[in-house]
């Protein structure tokens, strides 16, 4: 939405300008939210122009004299703006991998963008033009501030194209790197690291580079097509179709025999084929490694030629380097694609000959890897696992290699025939053969689908638990990663189990060494353990064993202790059993006593959140457990709050906010409200940190939603001021809910009042209640407590206020809420409306009398039935005006009780002023007297009070009384037989005005 801008015919050239650069600069501001990268950089610029606008407003209001200075300034300040607007739009549409390479010229731009603005902005004739000195000042303090802006390149996206200048400069740059690298880039664009959504984007981007060709952009389309080139190593960014047709494509080109490599090749100093050849000053070209040793032994000659040399001058021979590798990788894949029928044809000695030399390759290069996979070699691999000891040991590293990083291989081995029984078949073989197959196999589940494989071979599992306890540590602990690993599914669980997987880890970890114990606690603290397999743990009694380790004297075995009960504690039945164990105040002990670790500290207090949400999901046919043991407790941990540590505060506070929505939530609200701890929050809230801020609102919400948490004592001017500021700017929904909530149940004084009217609150609530998010997860909470901050500014005794809220559409809102919000909303705008509706008789203006003669004079203006008089929404708040009697008589039959009552307190202001049949005709046309009539029978005393006193006054009239008497009488009778003194007094004064009690009766 643009702002309003004075767009009148007559307005000088230079006002036209300015409105249309208003509107370009408020069409950047809001496109710089939109944008995919550089969010910092985008977030100054947009705050620059910002403090902009407020600058052209003034000059737009003023009467401005036509000058061609000013006139050229606002035409080279529109010139800028709508360059910076074509940049940020661009920031909103394009590539964002393509965004994220440019990163640093579009900073640059920025930068640039940036000071233009400023030099147009300074061109304004100032001296001419009748402006304020505060204004003056704020324009030079501006200019200087963006003349002065430096935009750097965000830290994500530096450290990526330092990677890939990195990765382009070493040339043989492997599949890995390019993986992590392309893993990076999706962080960084915010993107899901899928295999399907990287390659989407990748393909986007590619697209874009076609683009830059087509606009023959070649320097960033060479720059281009190097980090392209580098980014399709990854798996990611083609199909396992596309590599295997690119690689037979190119295999089938090259012929069936190894060439020799040409003599250009050599090194002349080594005789050798050259790797990295660099050129002399003499034109001559050596291995680097070669020449720089000739010139370390003192030589300054060419070897060659023996002419004197510049040892100083070395250049890398870039166009032999390429012709090299070409020729080597030409051998190497004709040499891969000959050996797959030896390893089939060949005796013992020929095949281990062969599984060496593919061995060697395998691990030279990745590419090497792709190769072998793609001329199916894995097949024939895992068939030779039938042959002798050795075969087997050098089968299973090179597939190790093969299935490193690469979701190709692992799908292909997946696909053999009983591929995974036969490497499973080597882990009950010799030692050595069992720890190639336990690193082969923990490789391999890393796919989802091989891990469901392994898990379902028989015996798998209970070998993996044998060869845990294995005293080779590497082979033990691959067995633990592995089971870790496994246990995702129940039925593996379950065979862990038989296996005594289980009880052996606890025995290890109750009697073993101390190095054993670290092994095993970290096992418990590192594995991905499923629900049932966390229950298992915990119902087999690893709490006896681990809380002793969480005093342990030696620092890191307490962490990994820590970290086990953490890795358990996120099962709600195991938190409560933790609790019952007096997991908590060992944890409470070692925040306060322990200060020497962040880390630590950071573990303990998230265990102490899961305990603490533990609480609120109370186990099946068992007693409810509260987190805390006494008062004391609560005490502590709440004091803990002003522990340094965002991390720490955040899961205290959270895990305060958990326990106030769990069984013993009204004990725990009472004992903080009692302390300090309203006070505390409301302190914090104000210091405006905004990594803890939406937990501290959240729990002072939640503590103050009884009204009975003494908040007024500790509220300022500030407090609201910063509550609105959350409201206004946080984009937490719960937080903004929260925040709002606060307001909502602060209490009916004068002071609160004032304080609202002085901080604008109005507008800001009326905005969050028209922008409230529909079908947002916290948007009914949202409304409810905008609504119930409506009551704030609709109270009587501030009727200045309560102008402000009605001119802002409140009571239009409030209406509409009564028929479509929650019963909490319906509530509150109900008692809103009664607020505003109390004012309405003395608000109401006074119908004009005729001058004149009669038969000249005007028709004279219809008044309210109600209140006699001239009557609006914004001026004199009626009810009936706003069209809120039939949804008010709708919710009289609402079966909350709260909610009724304050339905019948709105439509009872109807009938408080002097003119009382007016309001009651209109309670009779609004259907309002029978559903009265019936609350005569409501289990609520008050609210049968309240109808008691509207009947008693609508009897008064012998229509009504005629009309509805009949359908009172018997509940008017009763409440005079069984109700209290004051509501049997009123029954009977009703009853007498029907003339079925005498005047004198003792019911009065």
């Amino acid at each position: 939405m643009i702002p309003d801008v004075i767009t009148d015919v007559s307005l000088s050239p230079a006002s036209e300008a300015i409105s249309q650069l208003i509107e370009a600069i408020w069409e950047t501001v809001v496109a710089a939210n939109e944008v995919l990268v550089e969010k910092d950089s985008f977030k100054e610029l947009k705050g620059y122009l910002e403090r902009i606008l407020p600058i052209l407003k003034e000059l737009n209001s003023k009467s401005i004299t036509h000058s061609e200075s000013l006139d050229n300034a606002i035409d080279i300040l529109n010139r800028e703006v709508k360059g910076a607007k074509q940049l940020t739009l661009e920031c909103c549409k394009r590539n964002k991998v393509y965004l994220l390479m440019n990163c640093r010229s579009i900073a640059k731009r920025l930068e640039n963008t940036t000071r233009d603005i400023s030099c147009a902005l300074g061109l304004i004739p100032l001296s001419s033009l009748d402006l304020s000195l505060g204004l003056v000042e704020e324009i030079s303090k501006l200019c200087d501030n963006m003349n002065n802006a430096e935009f750097k390149t965000a830290v994500a996206g530096e450290q990526i194209l330092e990677k890939i200048e990195s990765g382009m400069q070493e040339r043989n740059v492997n599949r890995s790197y390019a993986n992590n690298l392309l893993v990076l880039i999706a962080e960084a664009v915010g993107i899901p690291a899928e295999r399907s959504v990287l390659k989407k984007e990748f393909d986007e981007f590619k697209s874009e580079m076609e683009n830059a060709q087509l606009r023959k952009d070649q320097a960033e389309a060479i720059q281009m097509d190097q980090i392209i080139g580098l980014l399709e190593r990854a798996d990611a960014v083609s199909s396992p179709q596309e590599k295997e047709i690119k690689y037979f494509t190119k295999r089938n080109s090259l012929g069936s025999l190894p060439l020799e490599p040409l003599q250009s090749f050599y090194c002349p100093i080594t005789r050798d084929v050259m790797v990295d050849p660099v050129e002399t000053s003499s034109g001559q070209t050596f291995e680097r490694e070669a020449i720089e040793k000739w010139f370390a032994d003192g030589n300054s000659m060419c070897p060659l030629t023996m002419i004197p040399l510049d040892t100083s001058v070395l250049r890398p021979n870039k166009t032999l380097r390429q012709s090299i590798e070409e020729w080597k990788d030409r051998n190497t894949m004709i040499t891969i694609a000959s050996m797959r029928q030896k390893l089939v044809n060949e005796g013992e000695d020929g095949v281990l000959h062969c599984l060496d030399q593919l061995q060697d390759l395998c691990a030279q290069r990745d590419i090497h890897r792709d190769w072998v996979v793609l001329e199916n070699y894995i097949p024939v691999l895992i068939d030779l696992l039938g042959q002798n000891r050795d075969i087997r040991n050098r089968v299973l590293v090179i597939l190790r290699l093969l299935v490193e990083d690469s979701d190709d291989a692992k799908d292909r081995t997946s696909k053999v025939d009983k591929g995974i029984e036969s490497i499973v078949r080597s882990l009950g073989r010799r030692v050595t053969e069992g720890k190639l197959a336990v690193a082969l196999l923990l490789e391999l589940s890393k796919s989802d689908l091989i891990r469901d494989q392994i898990g379902k071979v028989q015996g798998c599992i209970f070998l993996l638990v044998t060869m845990s306890g294995s005293d080779d540590g590497q082979a033990a602990g691959d067995a633990l990663k592995l089971l870790d690993n496994l246990a995702f599914s129940e039925e593996n669980v379950v065979q862990m189990a038989k296996a005594n997987y289980f009880k052996y880890l606890l025995q290890r970890l109750d009697s073993g060494p101390e190095d054993v114990k670290m092994m095993m606690a970290t096992t418990l603290a590192e594995m991905e353990l499923t629900e049932h397999s966390k229950l298992t743990l915990v119902e087999s009694g690893v709490l006896k064993t681990l809380l002793p380790l969480v005093s342990h004297s030696y620092l890191q075995m307490k962490k990994i202790a820590v970290k086990a009960l953490y890795n358990l504690s996120t099962v709600p039945s195991n938190g409560q059993k933790m609790i019952r164990e007096g997991t908590v105040a060992l944890l409470v002990y070692i925040l306060q006593h322990h200060t020497s670790s962040s880390e630590l500290h950071e573990q303990v207090a998230a265990t102490i959140l899961h305990l603490a949400m533990s609480t609120m999901s109370p186990e099946t046919g068992r007693t409810s457990v509260s987190l805390f043991e006494s008062d004391e407790d609560i005490s502590k941990l709440f004091s803990l709050i002003t522990f340094r540590g965002s991390n720490v505060q955040q899961s205290i506070l959270r895990a305060f906010h958990a326990v106030c929505q769990s069984p013993f939530s009204k004990d725990i609200k009472i004992k903080l409200t009692q302390g300090h701890a309203v006070q505390v929050l409301v302190q914090f809230c104000e210091l405006d940190n905004l990594e803890i801020r939406p937990s501290l609102v959240k729990l002072l919400f939640c503590l103050t939603e009884n009204n009975d948490s003494n908040i007024e004592e500790h509220v300022r001017h500030t407090t609201i001021e910063t509550l609105l500021k959350i409201v206004s700017t946080s984009s937490d929904e719960a937080e903004v809910a929260s925040a709002m909530g606060i307001i909502s149940n602060l209490p009916d004084t004068v002071q609160i009042s004032k304080w609202l009217l002085d901080v604008e609150a109005t507008p800001i609530i009326s905005r969050t209640l028209h922008d409230a998010r529909h079908n947002g997860p916290h948007e009914n909470q949202l409304v409810e407590n905008a609504v119930g901050a409506v009551r704030r500014l609709s109270i009587p005794s501030n009727q200045e206020l309560q102008m402000r809220a009605a001119k802002a559409g409140l009571i239009s809102l409030l209406v509409k809420f009564l028929q479509v919000g929650t019963i909490l909303t319906k509530r509150h705008a109900a008692i809103s409306l009664a607020q505003f509706s109390e004012k309405s008789f003395q608000l109401s203006r006074q119908i004009p009398r005729s001058r004149g003669f009669l038969c000249f004079s005007p028709p004279p203006e219809t008044g309210c039935p109600v209140h006699r008089g001239i009557c609006t929404v914004e001026s004199s708040f009626c009810l009936v005006e706003a069209n809120a009697l039939e949804p008010l008589v709708s919710l009289l039959a609402d079966t909350d009780l709260e909610a009724r009552e304050a339905s019948l307190d709105a439509l009872l202001t109807l009938i408080a002023g002097p003119e009382l049949l007016g309001g009651i005709k209109i309670l009779a046309e609004a259907k309002a007297i029978r559903p009265i009539i019936k609350l005569l029978s409501s289990p609520s005393a008050q609210l049968q009070e309240k109808a008691l006193t509207a009947l008693e006054k609508i009897f008064r009239f012998a229509d009504f009384r005629q009309k509805y008497g009949t359908s009172a009488q018997m509940p008017l009778v009763d409440i005079t037989q069984r109700g209290s003194g004051s509501m049997k007094s009123l029954a009977a004064r009703t009853l007498a005005h029907m003339d079925l009690l005498h005047n004198q009766s003792s019911y009065f």
